[in-house]
C-alpha cells in the first residue's frame, strides 16, 4: 500500500491524489497553510486522512509560535485551528482532530512551550498510527458479513488512500481476502471527481484484489440482476440517529440496495461519528466549484456558461442502512448512540454475520 501521509524531516509529506492514477507524486508541506490548501484542493481527501492532516498541520503551525507562556501559545494556535476548520465543512474528522489536540495541550499546560511543540508532533504521529489500527479493527468486524464468492460494491474511495492506511470501507474487503475468501469488488466511478475510478480501482489493483469499474448509473441494473451481494461505503460524518453523510451518490446507492434486498453497510471509525448532531438534516453539506462538473481534468465537457450545482456530499437516512461498522463492533443505526453511553454492554447490541 502507498503511504498516504507521514511526518518526515520537519514537514508533512502527503501523496498528491489529484495526480492519480496517471502519476505518483508527493507534496512536502512546510507550514500549516500548505496543509490547509492541500485539504481544500483534494490533494489529500477522505475523512480519516484529512483528520490526520489537520493534526499534523497543527503540529506544523505550533513550530512557528514564539510565545513562551501557555496562554500565548494557545492564542497563537487559534489561527491555525480556525484555518484548518474552514477547509471542508462536512467531514467531522478535522473538528475531531482540533479538539483532540486542544485537549492534549490542556492536559500539559504546565509544560514549556518548546516541549509542547515536540509533544504535538509526537501526538500527530500517534493519530496516524492509531488510525491504521482502527481500520484493521473495522476490517475484522466487517469481514464476517462477506461470504466466500461474494461481490461487494463500494462508492467513492474509503480505502488506504482516504486514511492513514488499510482503509475503512476496504478494511473488511482486505480482511476477507486475507482470510482466503474469493471475492469481487465493484467500484462506482463516483462523479464528478472520479474517486472510485481514479483511486479505489487503482489501489485495489495495486494489491491484486479483483475489481470491476462501473459508471455510477450502472449500479441499479446490476443490483436488479442479483449480481451484487452487499455494499460497504465510508462516511464523512455519521450522527447520533445513524444518518450518514458521505460522497454524493451514496444515498442513491443505499435506496437501490434497499429496493433490491441487498445489505448496505457503512464503515465508520468513532472519530467520524458526531454525537452532538441529532439528525442528518443538520449536517452542513459542502458545495464545490462548477469546474469539477464542467471539466474532466483539463477537458471542458459542458456547454459554456451552463449553471451547475455541485454538492460534494449527500445524507443517507438510517432506515436504508443495515449496519454501521466501527472499531468497537457492528451496530444497527438505531443502536449507534449506545457507543456514547458509559457502562453499556455493547455486546448486547452488536450485529453478527453472516447477514
Amino acid at each position: 500500500m502507498v503511504q498516504t501521509i507521514e511526518w518526515t524531516d520537519g514537514k508533512v509529506r502527503m501523496l498528491d491524489q489529484t495526480l492519480l492514477p496517471r502519476e505518483i507524486g508527493y507534496i512536502d508541506c512546510a507550514d500549516y497553510h500548505m496543509v490547509a490548501e492541500c485539504i481544500k484542493k483534494l490533494c489529500i481527501r477522505g475523512a480519516p486522512a484529512i483528520g490526520i492532516a489537520a493534526a499534523m498541520g497543527i503540529a506544523l503551525g505550533a513550530q512557528e509560535i514564539r510565545a513562551k507562556d501557555f496562554n500565548g501559545f494557545m492564542k497563537g494556535l487559534e489561527t491555525v485551528f480556525n484555518t484548518l476548520l474552514s477547509t471542508r465543512p462536512t467531514a467531522v474528522n478535522i473538528k475531531w482532530a482540533v479538539e483532540r489536540m486542544k485537549r492534549f495541550l490542556m492536559e500539559r499546560k504546565n509544560e514549556p512551550a518548546e516541549k509542547l511543540k515536540t509533544l504535538l508532533i509526537e501526538e500527530s504521529i500517534r493519530v496516524l498510527n492509531e488510525d491504521i489500527e482502527i481500520n484493521r479493527a473495522i476490517g475484522r468486524w466487517g469481514a464476517q458479513f462477506i461470504r466466500d464468492g461474494d461481490t461487494v460494491i463500494t462508492h467513492c474511495n474509503a480505502g488506504s488512500l482516504a486514511t492513514g492506511g488499510y482503509g475503512t470501507a476496504t478494511g473488511p474487503i482486505r480482511v476477507a481476502v486475507e482470510q482466503g475468501k474469493k471475492i469481487q469488488v465493484i467500484a462506482d466511478e463516483t462523479r464528478p471527481v472520479l474517486q472510485g475510478c481514479r483511486l479505489t480501482a487503482w489501489e485495489l489493483m495495486q494489491d491484486n484484489i479483483p475489481v470491476t469499474l462501473i459508471t455510477d448509473n450502472t449500479a441499479g441494473a446490476l443490483l436488479r440482476k442479483g449480481e451484487i451481494n452487499l455494499a460497504i461505503v465510508g462516511t464523512d460524518r455519521t450522527v447520533a440517529n445513524g444518518d450518514v453523510a458521505n460522497k454524493i451518490g451514496t444515498y442513491s446507492l443505499a435506496v437501490l440496495c434497499k429496493e433490491n434486498g441487498v445489505p448496505f453497510y457503512v464503515a465508520a471509525p468513532l472519530s467520524s461519528i458526531d454525537f452532538s448532531i441529532p439528525s442528518g438534516e443538520l449536517i452542513p453539506i459542502e458545495e464545490r466549484g462548477p469546474e469539477e462538473v464542467t471539466h474532466i481534468f483539463d477537458c471542458h465537457i459542458a456547454p459554456e456558461g451552463v449553471k451547475v450545482r455541485n454538492l460534494a456530499f449527500d445524507v443517507t437516512p438510517a432506515k436504508y442502512i443495515t449496519g454501521i461498522i466501527t472499531e468497537k463492533g457492528v451496530f444497527r443505526p438505531e443502536d449507534l448512540h449506545k457507543l456514547n453511553v458509559r457502562g453499556v454492554d455493547l455486546n448486547a447490541f452488536m450485529l453478527k454475520g453472516n447477514y
